[in-house]
């Protein structure tokens, strides 16, 4: 298999006053399409930084990130959001609906920003498959945190990303919410082949993944 996600000696820094803080230091590793991986360590590691990194949010301070074949490092903002809508799909612990569309208009979102049109059909396919297919005209606020964790599932998928990021997508949610989310990751994965990155404190739920990368202090250990 190819990798789809490569590091080479990543660092990160911010400037804080005169100081400069070093927050990830010459991460090396890569991932392989279709693989399943989660990222580690306890808070303040750095590992929600990384995860952005690989995202195309932010950019590094050093080092290389090849995401899909492409170098992010050169990009510009509008080239990082056309590879980020185009390779994509990310899951936030705290949803990150658009609290004035309903459950359908969110998940069109991506699709009008990739320029699908008549895109209706998909959406509604893609809530039947996180089972909230009869909540498409709801908006956040009329949703439970799992219905809204289910509807940003959707949406992550609503472009057919290569790369799915999750940042703490348990997070927010009560045991039997964390189970159904889990389980509808994992299920995306198989079906569509989507490579899935975890950023979790939930050691059950990383175990669950083909590798484990443990950052602490900003490396990887």
């Amino acid at each position: 298999m190819s990798a789809i996600l490569q590091l080479n000696n990543v660092s990160k820094n911010y400037k804080l006053g005169n100081q400069e803080i070093a927050i990830l230091k010459n991460i090396s590793f890569s991932i392989d399409a279709g693989a399943t991986a989660a990222i580690v360590g306890p808070s303040g590691s750095g590992k929600t930084t990384l995860l952005g990194l690989c995202a195309g949010l932010d950019k590094c301070s050093n080092g290389s990130i090849v995401l899909n074949g492409i170098e992010l490092n050169g990009l510009s903002e509008d080239q990082l959001a056309q590879v980020r809508n185009k390779d994509v799909g990310f899951v936030f612990q705290n949803f990150q609906l658009l609290p004035t569309l309903t459950a359908l208009e969110n998940v069109l979102v991506p699709m009008e920003l990739h320029g699908i049109k008549n895109g209706k059909s998909t959406a509604m396919e893609l809530l039947d498959r996180v089972g909230l297919s009869e909540r498409a005209g709801h908006y956040p606020s009329q949703l439970s945190g799992g219905e809204q964790q289910r509807i940003s599932l959707a949406r992550a998928f609503a472009n057919n990303p290569k790369i799915l990021f999750a940042d703490e997508p348990t997070g927010n949610l009560d045991a039997e919410n964390s189970v159904i989310i889990e389980e509808m990751l994992f299920q995306l994965n198989r079906e569509s082949g989507t490579t899935l990155v975890l950023v979790t404190h939930d050691m059950e739920l990383a175990a669950k993944t083909q590798r484990i990368i443990p950052i602490k202090g900003g490396v990887v250990v």
